[in-house]
């Protein structure tokens, strides 16, 4: 079994681009700022980035502790994007935006990962050894999957932190299968970022705050889906309208700009998440929320966190005509919700004294 035969059987399982990275930790440094970043706090509430083992060490950097029979590490991409607008174009004041990655009717990790499977069981079969093992994951495994992409060569970590493929662009959903099978690694594709800081100009919250430096507790995709309870008030404005997720640092980059239509019909669109009616969703009731995001990524950030967002994105649209719903969040029973209505509410109030009482959207 080769390198090439790898890929070969993967580009014809589905995947637009594979490459086999090796498994030495000490040709790896961004490894070595993984465990910085989660020391100075920028993983924020994500706990499950920072878990460790009985030694104290971090299990995400630390493959050869985790999989000590691995010897080759497989990376596979998926191309999602979509033929419709980037949040950056969206200028209905009534509507929000869910990230390009969650239109979709399946969640990806399911979809990437039955993909992954195949391939895992192609291999198997063609390998013809005895002793073959292997483990296949989406998002889930002990390892920074970027890291190893860029060692696989399927692109270089651009100064926002996401792979960018040269031919792709960054839309990449990336899944991984850890092999015993010894195989010929990949060239690290040199980064094509150049003097380029576009990415980091757009971001409102300044979650960038170095290129290749993300601080995830200003991020509007942490805020919208991991973080619980209240958004910090000094963010809120720059979530802007944001409800899941955020796309601008891809949809500036230039890399993006002649990224190719994603061609996996499992992956197809949901219209009515493009660009939200954000009336619909603070609407919804507990029922209708989870036959709407049923498979879903959206269901990560909850019926509460999604109404709290959906407050957020009320209050930044200068839309008076969301005063009467968002009175409606305030009363309710839930206080981080209700925090966020009121909030909303007094910014609208000062949007509506700024001009004249003017109301927008109608």
């Amino acid at each position: 079994m080769t390198s090439d035969s790898v890929k070969r059987l993967a580009l014809e399982g589905g995947f637009d681009a594979a490459g086999v990275a090796g498994v030495r930790p000490e040709d790896r440094p961004e490894l070595a700022y993984f465990e910085q970043w989660i020391e100075h706090g920028h993983a924020g509430e994500m706990e499950y980035l920072k878990k460790r083992d009985e030694y104290g060490r971090l299990k995400r950097a630390a493959l050869d502790r985790a999989a000590p029979w691995a010897k080759s590490v497989i990376v596979c991409a998926s191309n999602y994007n979509a033929a419709y607008p980037y949040s950056v174009e969206c200028a209905e004041s009534d509507r929000g935006w869910i990230s390009r990655y969650a239109w979709s009717a399946a969640d990806y990790h399911e979809s990437v990962l039955q993909r992954l499977r195949q391939l895992e069981a192609a291999i198997k079969d063609s390998s013809c050894d005895p002793e073959f093992r292997s483990w296949c994951y989406v998002d889930t495994g002990p390892l920074v999957e970027r890291v190893y992409a860029k060692y696989a060569g399927i692109g270089w970590i651009g100064k926002n932190t996401c792979i960018i493929s040269q031919e792709l662009g960054s839309w990449l959903f990336l899944g991984v299968i850890l092999t015993s099978l010894e195989l010929e690694p990949d060239a690290a594709v040199a980064d094509r970022c150049g003097t380029c800081t576009a990415c980091i100009d757009a971001c409102p919250t300044a979650a960038l705050v170095a290129p290749h430096q993300l601080d995830a507790r200003r991020c509007i995709a942490y805020l919208t889906i991991e973080k619980r309870g209240e958004i910090p008030e000094e963010l809120r404005e720059g979530v802007g309208r944001h409800i899941f997720g955020c796309d601008i640092c891809q949809d500036v980059c230039p890399w993006n700009s002649k990224s190719p239509r994603a061609a996996a019909a499992a992956l197809g669109t949901r219209p009515e998440l493009v660009n939200p009616a954000l009336e619909w969703l603070a609407a919804m009731s507990d029922d209708e929320f989870r036959a709407a995001f049923r498979g879903s990524p959206v269901k990560r950030a909850k019926h509460s966190g999604l109404r709290r967002n959906v407050a957020v994105a009320m209050g930044n649209s200068g839309n008076q005509r969301f005063v009467p719903a968002l009175q409606q969040m305030a009363a309710g029973g839930d206080p981080a919700i209700a925090e966020h209505a009121r909030w909303a509410l007094a910014r609208l109030a000062r949007v509506d004294g700024a001009s004249g009482g003017a109301v927008d959207g109608e």
